[in-house]
Formats: C-alpha cells, sequence, structure tokens
C-alpha cells in the first residue's frame, strides 16, 4: 500500500524526519524519496527549504503519523488472523474437532485412562477404587455428584458387608450412623417370629449394615476419588465411540458446559443403574415391574425388635420396616402394579392411613400415621430384569444396567460387590487391555461366574415376593401361611433360607431343596390327619403354583449357568496373552 502526498512543492526540496524520536532515513529516489512506517511506504517529494517548507514538514508528519497507524492496524489483524489460523490447527492436533457448520466443538480429552467408568454409585465407586487400587488409571463420569436421596439401596446384607471387607471398603459404613442389623422379625396375622442371620462362625463385626443411602454413597466416593490415579467428573455419558464394531470410550458434556467431550480408554465399564441410557446397545432388556414401593420415614419411636428388619405379610402384598439411622426408621409399603395412589393430591396418604396403618405393629403404628400425615413420601417403581448381555469389544456392562432384582430380600448391593470381586480377580492378571477382541473374549466369563451368586439371590428376591403377596386362591394362600411356619420351626429351617438371603451361603440347590421343602411342608399340613379330595386338589394345586413360581424365574437365569456354570465353555476363558 502506497500512500503519497496531496502538496507537491518544488521537486528539489528535501527532508528528514524524526518519528517517534528517532531519525528515520529516506529512500531516496530522483526525485522523491520514500518513507518506510509498518509495512507502509510513504512518498515524500524532494524540495528546498523556503517560505512554505514548515507547512510542508507539518503535512508530511501528518500523513506520516496517520500511516503509521494504519499500518499498525493492519499488522496487528494480519497477525491475529495468523494467530486464529494456527489456533484452529492446534485444536485439530491435539482433540477438537469442528462440526460441520462450525458452530459446535468437540473435544478429544485423549487416552490417558486404563478404564473408564459411566456412573458413580455402589457399583461404580467401589469399582473405581477397587480398581485404582490395583494400578488402574480410572476416569469415572458420573451424571450428578451431589448426595442422592433415595429410598432403596439402604440395607447391605451380612454376605455383601464380607464382600465390602475383600475390596477394603468397609469403612464406608462408618461416621454415616449406619445401623447393625442381625435378622428379620417376620409378622403374619398380629403373630411374630425372629429370624436372626446365622453369624456364629464369622466375626463378631459381620453383620448387615442399613444406613441412609446417600451418605454411603458419597463416602465411597470420597474413599475413590482419594487414589491419585482416579479421575471423578460431573458430566452426562450421551454415547459410546464405536469404531468398526469396538467401543472405543464415551461421548459426554461436562456439568456447565454444552461442548461435547470424547474420553477415550481400552475399557468402558457401563454401571449407570436402573436408568440406563446405553444398555440398550450391550443387553436384550426384559424389564418387569411388578409393584412400586412407597417410602416413609418415622421417627420417634423403636422397632419391636431392636437391630432387625421386619417383614409384614400384609394385604396385597409385604410392608418393611428397618432402621437407616440411631432416630429414624424406614418403611417401605409394597403397591401392586404399576401405578400408585397420587401423592400430590393426598390420595396416597388416605391410602396409607386408611389400608396400610390397620396392618403396622401397634408400637410403630402412631409414628406410621405422624409419617403419612407430613406428608414426606416418596415412591419407585420395582424392577427385575435378568441378564442378557451381548459381549461387545471395549465394553461391560455391570450392576442394575444389566441385571436387577425385585428389592423385597435388599439383595442388590450384595450381588454388585460380589460382581466387583470376580471382575477384579479376572482383570488382575491383565496388564495390557489395548486388545479389545481378546479381552472381550476373555470378559465373557465374568458372565459365568457371577451366576451362581447372582442368579440364586436374583430367584429368591422373584420368588419370595410372589409368596408374600395375598391371594384369593386357597393353594396361594396355603403357600404364604407354610412359609410364615416353616421359617418359625428354626433350626435348619431358618438357618438355610436366611444363609440364602443374607448372601453368606448363596448356593442355587439350597435355594430349590428349601423352596419345595416349604411346598411339602404345606402339602403335609393339608393331608394330615386325613386326606380328602378337597385338601388333595388343593395339595397339587400348590405343587403346580410353587412350580409355575420358581421355575420361570430360573429358566430366565439360565439353568446351565446357575447350576452348572463348568459346563459352559466361556467358565475356562484363560487370560490372553498380552
Amino acid at each position: 500500500m502506497r500512500l503519497s502526498s496531496a502538496i507537491y512543492p518544488s521537486r528539489n526540496a528535501h527532508v528528514q524526519l524524526i518519528v517517534g524520536g528517532m531519525y528515520t532515513p529516506l529512500l531516496q529516489s530522483k526525485n522523491s524519496s520514500f518513507l518506510t512506517v509498518g509495512s507502509l511506504y510513504i512518498m515524500a517529494p524532494k524540495f528546498n527549504h523556503g517560505r512554505n517548507s514548515k507547512i510542508m514538514v507539518f503535512q508530511l508528519m501528518l500523513v506520516a503519523v496517520v500511516a503509521f497507524l494504519l499500518g499498525f492496524v493492519s499488522s496487528y489483524s494480519f497477525r491475529r488472523k495468523k494467530k486464529d489460523r494456527a489456533s484452529v490447527k492446534d485444536r485439530n492436533v491435539n482433540g477438537w474437532r469442528s462440526s460441520e457448520n462450525g458452530m459446535c466443538l468437540q473435544k478429544d480429552i485423549g487416552s490417558g485412562a486404563d478404564i473408564i467408568v459411566v456412573g458413580a454409585g455402589v457399583v461404580g465407586s467401589a469399582l473405581a477404587y477397587t480398581l485404582g487400587k490395583d494400578g488402574r488409571r480410572v476416569h469415572v463420569i458420573e451424571r450428578d455428584l451431589s448426595e442422592p436421596d433415595r429410598i432403596v439401596g439402604e440395607l447391605l446384607q451380612p454376605g455383601g458387608y464380607l464382600r465390602l471387607v475383600e475390596l477394603g471398603l468397609e469403612d464406608c459404613v462408618n461416621e454415616i450412623d449406619a445401623q447393625r442389623v442381625f435378622g428379620y422379625a417376620l409378622y403374619k396375622d398380629g403373630k411374630s417370629t425372629k429370624l436372626p442371620y446365622p453369624l456364629e462362625n464369622f466375626h463378631p463385626d459381620v453383620a448387615g449394615r442399613s444406613f441412609h443411602h446417600g451418605r454411603f454413597i458419597q463416602r465411597m466416593r470420597e474413599k475413590a476419588s482419594s487414589l491419585p490415579n482416579v479421575r471423578l467428573e460431573q458430566g452426562t455419558v450421551t454415547s459410546l465411540l464405536e469404531e468398526k464394531g469396538t467401543v472405543k470410550g464415551v461421548q459426554y458434556k461436562s456439568k456447565g458446559s454444552d461442548l461435547e467431550l470424547n474420553a477415550h480408554a481400552p475399557l468402558t465399564i457401563v454401571c449407570d443403574g436402573c436408568y440406563s441410557n446405553l444398555r440398550h446397545s450391550l443387553c436384550n432388556p426384559k424389564v418387569d415391574i411388578p409393584s412400586c414401593f412407597v417410602g416413609l420415614v418415622l421417627e420417634k419411636c423403636q422397632l419391636p425388635y431392636a437391630n432387625h428388619g421386619h417383614v409384614i405379610l400384609a394385604d396385597p402384598s409385604p410392608i418393611l420396616f428397618y432402621p437407616i439411622s440411631s432416630t429414624e426408621i424406614r418403611c417401605l409399603v409394597d403397591v401392586p402394579g404399576q401405578k400408585v395412589p397420587s401423592i400430590s393430591g393426598g390420595e396416597m396418604s388416605h391410602y396409607l392411613k386408611t389400608k396400610v396403618a390397620p396392618q403396622v405393629p401397634p408400637e410403630l403404628y402412631a409414628a406410621f400415621m405422624a409419617a403419612a400425615d407430613k406428608g414426606n413420601i416418596k415412591s419407585m417403581p420395582n424392577r427385575s430384569m435378568p441378564a442378557a448381555p451381548r459381549p461387545t469389544p471395549g465394553v461391560l456392562l455391570m450392576g442394575d444396567a444389566v441385571n436387577m432384582r425385585h428389592p423385597l430380600t435388599g439383595g442388590g448391593m450384595t450381588v454388585a460387590l460380589s460382581d466387583i470381586v470376580v471382575l477384579r480377580n479376572l482383570l488382575r492378571p491383565l496388564h495390557n487391555l489395548n486388545d479389545a477382541p481378546a479381552l472381550c473374549k476373555y470378559l465373557e466369563s465374568f458372565y459365568t461366574l457371577r451366576k451362581p451368586v447372582a442368579s440364586t439371590i436374583n430367584t429368591l428376591a422373584g420368588a419370595l415376593y410372589r409368596v408374600f403377596c395375598a391371594s384369593p386362591d386357597p393353594a396361594r394362600m396355603e403357600m404364604r401361611q407354610a412359609c410364615f411356619d416353616y421359617l418359625s420351626l428354626g433350626g435348619v429351617f431358618s438357618n438355610g433360607p436366611l444363609a440364602l438371603l443374607s448372601g453368606l451361603n448363596p448356593q442355587p440347590l439350597s435355594l430349590v431343596l428349601h423352596f419345595f421343602a416349604v411346598a411339602v411342608y404345606a402339602i403335609g399340613r393339608l393331608l394330615l390327619p386325613f386326606p380328602c379330595p378337597k385338601r388333595m386338589w388343593i395339595g397339587a394345586r400348590l405343587v403346580l403354583g410353587a412350580s409355575g413360581i420358581i421355575f420361570p424365574i430360573i429358566n430366565s437365569e439360565g439353568v446351565r449357568q446357575m447350576f452348572f456354570p463348568v459346563t459352559v465353555a466361556s467358565y475356562y476363558r484363560t487370560p490372553p496373552i498380552n
């Protein structure tokens, strides 16, 4: 760009300029000189000293100043554009990718983690700590890291506590006012029986634990994040990153940002709970919702049997009571079906006070009525879903995302922690997780090895719920009464079922034997002292009814995997050679 003076005095004039306090030499030609300012050239004509020389000098200086400012602006713009181009290039190199319209950016945060864990609930938090303690670099992405407020996941059975100890997480039940639980009390028609856990052969510290779910979760998260190689991040995972059928990581949005981030790792473990939005591509979910739980918190009262869970065989379905702190008792009322009376409209409070309250033990009646009047009532559907995963390289499905059972028996956390122990033992021999196909084939054994424990607890929960529910069928009613009386016998008749329920001895064969022992006990009561056609008919229907309860559940869990896992090929998978 060139600027020339608008006024040309004598062609023989000569100028020397001082710009910014420094002498600036002129590039002289025959008729004029050129002053370089920034990226501009100013043509200054030569002239002799005369009457108008001062005016000419002033005009040239003014032109020079203007040219200097224009040159500075153009130079700055050029450098800014160059810097922007370099920045975009740097973003592309370091993981930033712009969308097609150029308005939205995605960032690839690299592959610093060995394992990505989606969800930081019971499974995610415990898994992150366990894998991190083994030296893995773990990146945990959780939708909401604030303390959750739920009405389930509050009772940890003794078998689950043993797994907690095995994982080194037993201190997570400390400092949250957790209560020790030593067994159950079972109520029916005003009668009760005490059913202690068979803990005689265990350390005195071994017992169930009940607590506020949110407090327990926060302790687990703190424990996991205390490891330097575990990173907890709040964000919403929107999808899995797949490449040629192999999952390479996840795409998520961090809290407070619309920027889509891509996180990569050789193995992604999805454990984002019962509301998982990722499981549909990883399993064949068949979710059943037989009932809903309605939850209340009772205050200023004591349970009839201290440090015991209480199960009332009410009409139409069971009611549960158990302590969650030194001053609070959780009440869970089972409402059959997928719909419950309106809470906001007051229909639920009326239902609780008129239908449920008369069946509550007298010691808890006043506190129950006060809680119903207070109105702090919550509900949630009770889901059950057998595990039916589809093995996919680079990803594993765990927790409620892959398998759920009715929460009546409180076995969910026991299954979850047992699964973590199985997975930890499978991964320990591996130093390299990068061979996704080989790793996927090897981890097929995870779903086989977990089956005996998980399926036993799942089957017990589903079968016990069906037996404990009221029914107009005389055969079902007889089965219900026989179950109460069978457990009331004590000794081996209660220790065996309680060992199953507590997760201390989750053996599938023991479950089937005790279940049909109850049926035989019921038939014996019907036929003695003198059988009659009507009683024989009820007995036959009772056996058919019992079979119709337990066998479909076992079939959905997988007979072979549950009872004969050693006959499944994946049971013998060996670690891939790194």
